[in-house]
């Protein structure tokens, strides 16, 4: 149901709209703080573009930290290694820095070190939007991580949708187990959840110019859904 299309072009990814134009995307950076705005709970980062301010950064954020290559023609940043993960101290993030930055390609354009606590936890999920030719606006979930091409548990609703609406949706997945209790987790927060699903509604309503969002991973922190990674494609 999801209108863009992927196509490898020398290793790159070009999102296709409806009439075969190219889709712009936003950032990792500007996807998530356009969808907080809307409700979509994201963690504190920061964007710095050398190693000294990525070093004062990691200072305010506390340690480990993730680092990525961030730019708005990078989609799929762990296919080029433009991931850095559990970086433990000042030394690690201005290692990954100069790495990443040094990995950017003239195509990338514009480009910033994007640093994020890091976060874990054994439940992933999926949520997002996509604008279908068809059925028009729709707000999906699913479930994510390793489980995601396994069980291919998903649901879509048309925007706009209620809190109502929201709450059906996660009792249409098949995979309930996850959201009780799990391996000493608690279990998710399902009013929070329920935010975060209307919160992709609400921001397709005030935003048409939204051609889709992905939320992938939204990982569950003590029972609270967190948005780790976000792209967001619009119309041009």
């Amino acid at each position: 149901m999801i209108p863009a299309t992927a196509h490898a072009m020398g290793g790159d990814v070009t999102r296709l709209s409806y009439d075969g134009e190219p889709m712009p995307t936003l950032s990792e950076a500007d996807s998530k703080q356009l969808l907080a705005t809307h409700g979509v709970p994201v963690l504190e980062e920061r964007t710095v573009t050398n190693a000294d301010e990525a070093a004062q950064a990691a200072k305010k954020l506390g340690f480990p930290l993730v680092a990525k290559l961030c730019g708005a023609a990078i989609a799929h940043k762990t296919e080029r290694g433009l991931v850095r993960l559990a970086l433990e101290d000042e030394r690690a993030v201005r290692t990954a820095t100069d790495e990443l930055l040094a990995a950017a390609r003239p195509e990338d354009g514009d480009v910033a070190v994007l640093l994020a606590p890091m976060v874990s936890g054994t439940r992933e999920l999926i949520a997002g939007l996509a604008d279908d030719p068809t059925f028009g606006r729709t707000v999906m979930l699913g479930i994510g991580g390793i489980l995601a091409e396994a069980v291919s548990d998903v649901t879509f609703r048309l925007v706009p949708i209620t809190a109502a609406d929201a709450e059906d949706m996660i009792d249409d997945l098949a995979t309930q187990r996850v959201f009780g209790s799990f391996r000493g987790e608690p279990a998710i927060d399902r009013t929070k959840l329920v935010h975060v699903l209307v919160g992709l509604s609400d921001a397709a309503v005030a935003r048409p110019e939204i051609a889709s969002a992905d939320v992938n991973p939204m990982i569950v922190v003590d029972g609270a859904p967190v948005a780790v990674d976000a792209l967001v494609e619009v119309y041009q």
